[in-house]
């Protein structure tokens, strides 16, 4: 609704306010209605517009002196480079592509690590067999197997350690005693080292595993919060990646996200003229599986739309918040109710007025804090600043102080030579005169010597001044 202030400028400057009956010829409609809403000027759109403005951009580069069709395609193609990246610049703290990337990498590893421990469990089954029965889970099995080793090598002392890995004394117990009677072949050691290390393997895959899950959950918490609140972080991100990104699933009508994975069920009852799926990825969610059989359709279809709405939020809001999909997840467990006890649930229009208000108060604590943190990092910039003028400062006197210091010892150096100088000639100009008892005169003391030499050059410049004097005088007469 609000013109660019670019055109406004060129409209307002172009064509005065007199002449705002004068038609305009634009190419979008929408444009037009808002030229037409903001500064009155008449805008026509349809008919012979979008013919003119074609003609007008392929002959551009005759129309306009200076630009020839080279240098036309040449800007056609940096205004779509330009365009291009303007659509994919999005907030870098927003960017769904990381979401696409970790729950397919995580998919990935759950199969890996449920096959490298399945070829754990079979390599060192032959050895001890027993332990596939006591301990079941993967990750514990690949643990144990690569801190028990030889079967035949465990006793009382390593209880403590079993203990630490099962995190039950009985189990640990029940896995000492049977590798006591352990039904099993002997290892070569040469063997239990390939085990070992292929366990410590699937071990670290296992951890790396964890890591990336938690790396997934804080980055939907900042790019889709409400709808991991609604439905999960896995089960939010598996709907973003299957759909392609975050804009695409706001895109879909509540129909699409409730099939959303099960494309394949779909056409095939289509085809079949059977029945058609009732729920696709947002199965693995905890609703669906806490509804009772004839109510999984209606909750699924409930929770369908409660996604929809939860992605265009995070999806087109500034600042996305947790708070719509909280109030969300809370009319799905009153639906849930509703079709177990017959309790009626809140109406939706109380239940978003009550967000809009809990929202607003969060997105304001947002906008101070992240005032606050503005504040701050103005300040250490400015300390920042002072402290490298202040540095800059230091330096550049303790430059000048080592310049003056060189340079006066050359002044004294100086001065001490011309000193020299002059001594020299007047003990040259001046002849030794012997006293009337026959011995020459005692060498003069330094500061008698500058007195002589400062008498001396007062009357030179006596005589000299006279001389002009009597030069003026004849000039005169």
């Amino acid at each position: 609704g609000i013109l660019h202030e670019d055109l406004r400028l060129l409209l307002e400057t172009s064509m005065p306010a007199k002449k705002k009956k004068a038609l305009l010829g634009v190419a979008d409609p929408k444009i037009g209605a808002a030229i037409l809403e903001e500064l009155g000027y008449q805008c026509q759109t349809g008919g012979v517009v979008a013919e003119i403005l074609r003609g007008i951009r392929l002959h551009f580069h005759a129309l306009v002196k200076g630009l020839t069709a080279q240098s036309a395609s040449k800007a056609q193609l940096g205004l779509g480079h330009s365009y291009s990246r303007a659509k994919v610049k999005f907030n870098v703290n927003r960017v769904d592509n990381m979401i696409i990337q970790s729950i397919s990498l995580l998919d990935q590893l759950d199969k890996d690590i449920n096959t490298f421990s399945m070829r754990v469990r079979e390599w060192y089954g032959y050895h001890f067999p027993e332990l596939i029965k006591i301990v079941s889970e993967n990750y514990t099995y690949c643990r144990l197997a690569k801190f028990i080793g030889n079967r035949k090598e465990l006793s009382e002392e390593s209880l403590e350690g079993l203990e630490e890995i099962v995190m039950d004394s009985a189990k640990a117990q029940a896995i000492l005693d049977a590798s006591r009677s352990s039904m099993g072949m002997d290892i070569s050691p040469l063997d239990l080292i390939n085990i070992e290390s292929f366990s410590s393997r699937v071990i670290s895959l296992s951890e790396y595993r964890k890591g990336l899950q938690e790396y997934l959950r804080s980055k939907m918490s900042q790019v889709a919060p409400s709808l991991s609140a609604l439905i999960g972080e896995v089960v939010g991100a598996r709907l973003i990646s299957h759909a392609g990104s975050l804009t695409n699933l706001a895109k879909y009508p509540a129909s699409t996200v409730q099939i959303l994975g099960a494309e394949k069920a779909l056409f095939r009852a289509l085809k079949t003229r059977g029945n058609t799926p009732k729920y696709g990825l947002i199965f693995h969610s905890t609703f669906i599986g806490r509804a009772a059989a004839k109510n999984k359709g209606r909750i699924s279809r409930y929770l369908a739309n409660k996604c929809t709405i939860a992605s265009r939020i995070d999806c087109f809001s500034e600042i996305p918040t947790s708070v719509f999909g909280d109030k969300l997840r809370e009319q799905v467990e009153e639906r849930l109710a509703f079709y177990e006890t017959g309790e009626p649930p809140r109406k939706n229009l109380d239940v978003m007025k009550e967000a809009v208000v809990e929202a607003s108060e969060v997105v304001a604590e947002v906008k101070r804090k992240q005032e606050k943190k503005e504040k701050k990092k103005k300040k250490r910039e400015k300390r920042r600043l002072e402290a490298l003028a202040a540095a800059t400062e230091e330096v550049e006197n303790s430059v000048l102080e080592t310049e003056e210091n060189d340079i006066e010892p050359k002044k004294k150096k100086k001065k001490k030579k011309q000193q020299q100088e002059v001594e020299s000639e007047q003990e040259l100009e001046a002849p030794s005169e012997p006293e009337e008892n026959g011995l020459e005169e005692e060498a003069l003391p330094k500061k008698k010597r500058k007195l002589t030499v400062e008498a001396a050059q007062e009357e030179e410049e006596e005589e000299k001044k006279k001389k002009k004097k009597k030069k003026k005088e004849k000039a005169e007469d």
